[in-house]
């Protein structure tokens, strides 16, 4: 049975899911999420070099798409934990196999690069009438 969604089409709203699930901030910080239940500053150090602000919008994404679990405690001061939803948990584990299989290719894709950058050094080079 087709799925009466379609990522290619601009109209589908899971365009936008998928660009939630796949940005680099969204996704990294499922696959922190999928440790285990974290507070905010405790997820801002595991997910190195995201803001405060960008962090603050990511999870309000993922959690308006029903990714993640928001859990205020009334405490003084307040705390604030982030868990995955049961769909959240399912996404992540998908994702972290994506993650796990560009990591273990990463010799093969920076060899990849390191030819790709020589042969575009020597095309400059012609360009500029060095060759």
């Amino acid at each position: 049975m087709p799925s009466a969604f379609d990522v290619f089409s601009r109209q589908c709203p899971s365009r936008s899911t998928l660009e939630d699930v796949t940005g680099r901030w969204g996704s990294l910080t499922l696959g922190a999420l999928h440790e285990g239940t974290l507070r905010f500053n405790e997820l801002r150090r595991r997910v190195d070099g995201v803001s405060e602000k960008m962090l603050s919008q990511t999870l309000h994404a993922l959690e308006r798409d029903g990714l993640v679990r928001r859990e205020a405690q009334p405490t003084n001061p307040p705390r604030v934990d982030y868990e995955l939803t049961p769909l959240g948990r399912q996404v992540s584990e998908r994702l972290l196999n994506l993650i796990q299989f560009v990591e273990g290719q990463m010799p093969e894709v920076l060899s990849a690069r390191e030819r790709y950058d020589a042969m575009r050094g020597e095309t400059r080079a012609e360009a500029r009438g060095g060759r």
